[in-house]
Order: structure tokens, then sequence, then C-alpha cells
């Protein structure tokens, strides 16, 4: 039995409409849904062909199930903004048109989800965690990340200007050459996948301001989207410079697609060496290999949890309190204590948002930096970690006396221990000295340069 259609502006049905002889594009399939979408936005069938540039009769078809053309992205923005379409809707929408999800976050305006990425954030301690946006902007981040990389604290912390252009990110990592390669392979996929977005430009025009990034930027060809999986070794001032090793786990949250949950993973085995990491698999194999041929690598194995029971014990030693959310900066000083000291100068190098107080009772620092207005978020870090991470300050005649309370409290408490602790630090710090000086001088001897003074 033929069908007759409803006229553009929805006048009466076709007798039928309730039979059997109804397309079944009308009950379901994408077909359905879109007619739903429309009907209870009110839209005409003329005014949401008119939206996608199509004649009426086709975009009929569409809604009795005919198999469409996909819509463009373009298609799909303008059909979502006439029907008002809700985040699930527009996401289903693009998914089945375009086949990619939705870029933009639906955390923005919604706390309650920043919130519930914190916990999980914190839960995951003793592993440093962290969050960064499509930029590789910090978010927001656990005490383990803050006292293995206190760099995450400051205004405007980002990962991959930090990786590419920090000397302090060159000392950290083995084989610095090898992980620049591999964030550019990232900013090269972005680029790949966003062409035309002003804030991922400026990125990388920043890093390539570095002659070896540029370098890297020229002769480098392959993409990479994330460092998910990668086993590397780096070098942590937190740990007295000790060499871990460890594993980057990088997740999308549902509610950020848009957003990096990653997840450093300290891992341990007797059987690592130079040529194999601690899973087994070729040493540095991400550096050379696709990520298909890196699973195919890694053996299936049994592991014991004697390591991992060992290197969580290690790091939380290192770790102090989860971190917190408050209003004010005073209150996030406040939690030093009575005998708390405000640290002003290094607030001030540090940048414009952040309270460094120190805790002399507790040997360490309430590092706050506001994340957002009226949102203090506080970390409590050893002493030696703010140190660690402003080694320059100490050359700063009016923040010399913050770095010298920093160093006392970042010793022993008991004078004579302190004492002890100092007489042991002088020898080894003096020799490292010489070192540099012997260094400096073969260096100038080398390159024919002025005489060594």
């Amino acid at each position: 039995m033929a069908v007759k259609e409803p006229d553009p502006d929805g006048a009466a049905q076709a007798s039928s409409e309730q039979g059997a002889g109804q397309l079944a594009g009308q009950f379901m399939g994408f077909g359905a849904l879109l007619r739903r979408w429309r009907k209870t936005a009110g839209v005409t069938q003329a005014l949401a062909a008119k939206s996608l540039g199509m004649g009426v009769r086709t975009y009929r078809k569409i809604e009795r199930g005919a198999t469409p053309p996909r819509f463009t992205q373009s298609q799909c923005d303008s059909l979502a903004a006439l029907f008002a379409l809700d985040r699930d809707e527009r996401h289903a929408l693009l998914l089945y048109n375009v086949g990619t999800s939705l870029t933009t976050s639906s955390a923005e305006g919604r706390p309650e989800l920043r919130r519930a990425l914190r916990l999980l954030i914190d839960q995951q301690m003793p592993s440093p965690t962290y969050l960064c946006d499509r930029y590789w902007n910090i978010i927001s981040f656990n005490t383990a990340m803050a006292e293995w990389w206190p760099w995450v604290m400051e205004p405007g912390a980002n990962l991959i200007r930090w990786a590419l252009t920090d000397p302090e990110a060159r000392a950290q990592y083995h084989d610095w050459h090898q992980h620049a390669a591999a964030y550019v392979k990232m900013l090269k996929f972005a680029e790949a996948t966003n062409e035309n977005d002003a804030e991922l430009r400026q990125l990388i025009d920043d890093v390539k301001k570095n002659p070896d990034v540029r370098h890297i930027w020229e002769t480098e060809n392959e993409l990479g989207e994330t460092r998910d999986g990668h086993v590397f070794r780096m070098n942590v001032p937190a740990l007295g410079w000790e060499t871990v090793e460890v594993v980057s786990h990088v997740v999308y949250p549902a509610s950020m697609p848009d957003c990096r949950f990653v997840v450093i993973t300290w891992v341990e085995d007797d059987r690592a060496d130079d040529e194999h990491d601690a899973l087994g698999g070729a040493r540095n194999a991400w550096a050379e290999t696709s990520a298909a041929e890196r699973v195919q690598a890694v053996p299936a194995r049994d592991r014991t949890s004697e390591g991992r029971a060992d290197a969580a014990r290690q790091r939380h030693a290192h770790s102090l309190t989860a971190r917190l959310i408050l209003d004010t900066a005073e209150e996030a000083a406040a939690l030093a204590g009575e005998d708390g000291i405000p640290l002003p100068v290094l607030s001030r190098l540090i940048g414009p948002d952040s309270r460094l107080t120190l805790s002399p009772s507790n040997h360490s620092v309430i590092w706050a930096i506001e994340e957002a207005p009226g949102e203090w978020a506080v970390t409590e870090v050893d002493a030696s970690a703010v140190i660690a991470r402003m080694p320059q300050a100490a050359l700063i005649s009016e923040a010399r006396d913050e770095v010298k309370l920093l160093t006392r409290w970042a010793l022993p408490a008991a004078p004579d221990a302190a004492i002890e602790h100092i007489q042991q630090l002088l020898p080894q710090l003096q020799q490292r000295i010489l070192l540099l000086r012997e260094v400096w001088r073969d260096l100038y001897e080398q390159d024919n340069l002025l005489p060594y003074v």
C-alpha cells in the first residue's frame, strides 16, 4: 500500500501511517532518529532540508529510511543547532555521519565532572598522575606528580614546552633526543588532524624556536598520537636524582574526550638491562617501531608483585598529602601551621597566581596555585623539591634568605643530625664542583676558546 508523506509543515498524515504499511525507517534507524529530533524541535522538513543544503524530497527520503549520503561536519553542526540537540544527541549524529566524536569538553560548566576526575587522579597515588588538555596544558595532577615534577604546579604548565625546551627535561630524560622525537611526532599528528588550530600552531612555533627541536622537526617524518605504553628511564630530583624506569599510560576520559589522563607507573625488575626494559621488551622500542610491533615484542610472562610492592613503598616515602581545592590563598597558607613562613619572593618567581608557604614543623612547602577564580589547588611538597625546581633562585639576592630557609628545612630537624648530614654532603658537592671546573677547562682547550681562568 502506498504511503502518503506528511506535508512540509506537518499537516495531515496519510490514513495508513499507523498501519503495517508504514516504512520501517520511520520506526528505527537514523531516519527515525532524525524525524524524532525534528518533530521535538518543532521544525518543518523544508527548514531542515534548507539547513542541510538539500531538496525537501531528498530530506524526506532520509527520514523514511533511505540510505543517505553521509552528512558533513558542517551539515551536522547546522542540524544540531537547528534541532537544539544536547551533547549525547550531537555525539550520536557525528558518529553516524562523520565517524568521529566531539572535540569539545563536556566538563565545561560542569564542576562536578572536574571534581570527579580530581578524585580519580588523587586515587592513583603513589603513581604520578596528571590531566592535560588537547594542547598538553596541565589541568590537574596528584601529589606524586608534584613531588617528582614540580614544574606542573607553575602557572601555564605545559608538558610539550617543558619536555622540548626546558633544560631540566634534558637532565631528567635518558636519551633526550629520542624523547624529543616522540613529542615532535605527537605534534605532527595533532597538526595533521587540526591544521587550522591557532593555539596548536602557536605551540609548534614556540618549540621550533629551539634549534635542536627545529632540526628534529625537519628530519622526522613519522606521526604518533600518544606515548601510551612507552617504557623509559628518568632521573628524578625528588629521589636524589635516582634513575627510575617508568611506563606511561594514556586514557581519554569520557566526560572530557579531548583531554589526556596520564598515569606514570614505576616498574622495577632485576632482569632489566641496557638492552631490555623492565617489561622484557627491547630497550626504547617505542623510538624505533610502531605501536603494533611493540605489542608483539613484549613477551607474555608472569610477574611477581615483589618489585611493584617495593616500588610502591619507596614512592610512598616521597608522597605527603592528597591535593586540596580551597577558596583562597590565605586558606592554603594556613595549612602550613602556626609556624608557617610565607615565601613571597619565590612565589613571585613561580608566577602571579602562586603562593608558597614553608611549614618548618613538617619540613615541607604548601604550594598553592589558582587554577580557576576562587579555586586554589594545594599540594604539599618536600622543601628539597622546591630547591630542585628553582636552582637559579639562590643567585638572586632578594631570594637568598628564602632559599636558605628551604635549605635548612630540607635537612633533618635535630641540629646535630643536620650538621652530620651537611658534613656528608659537602665533600660530594665540592668534588662535583672540581669535576665541573675540569670539564669547563677541557671544553675551553678543546674548542680553542679564550684561556680558562
